[in-house]
């Protein structure tokens, strides 16, 4: 399965929630693939310093995450696209209809309510840290109901 994680600037909420399902898959032996992209992000941007602080926690080196920019084919190849935000999911239905039905919010698909997981941008570390662990309990309740 092919899943894509999505968010505004690729710098935060999608590349940790990229690297913390790739250290679940690989835990758990999982046979998926795993992506993220930003609906404005500037390609190459690196992830921000707190979001690469506290994945250190997690034994998680993000300091060679790259951001992208959304595009077609991300979204064409994705089985499975899951935003960082409501309006994140809006903005991708809006402009490409062929992926309804395989779009959801992160918490929406984990636990059956559209909401945001807070955006931690220019926050301070306590700030990335509790989206981090947001992100982190979503991801392992969407692996639950997996099996």
């Amino acid at each position: 399965m092919n899943i894509l994680f999505v968010c505004t600037g690729n710098t935060c909420r999608s590349p940790m929630a990229q690297a913390l399902l790739e250290e679940v898959a690989k835990e758990k032996g999982l046979d998926i693939k795993v992506k993220s992209a930003g609906i404005f992000a500037l390609d190459g941007q690196e992830a921000s310093k707190n979001a690469i602080e506290v994945l250190k926690s997690e034994g998680i080196d993000l300091r060679d995450h790259r951001a992208r920019i959304i595009y077609r084919d991300l979204l064409e190849e994705a089985d499975l696209i899951l935003t960082m935000g409501i309006s994140h999911k809006r903005v991708l239905l809006s402009k490409f209809d062929f992926i309804q039905g395989k779009i959801y919010t992160l918490k929406e698909y984990a636990y059956g309510k559209e909401e945001d997981i807070d955006d931690p941008f220019g926050g301070d570390i306590q700030a990335y840290d509790k989206a981090k662990v947001e992100i982190k309990e979503a991801l392992k309740e969407m692996v639950k109901q997996w099996k």
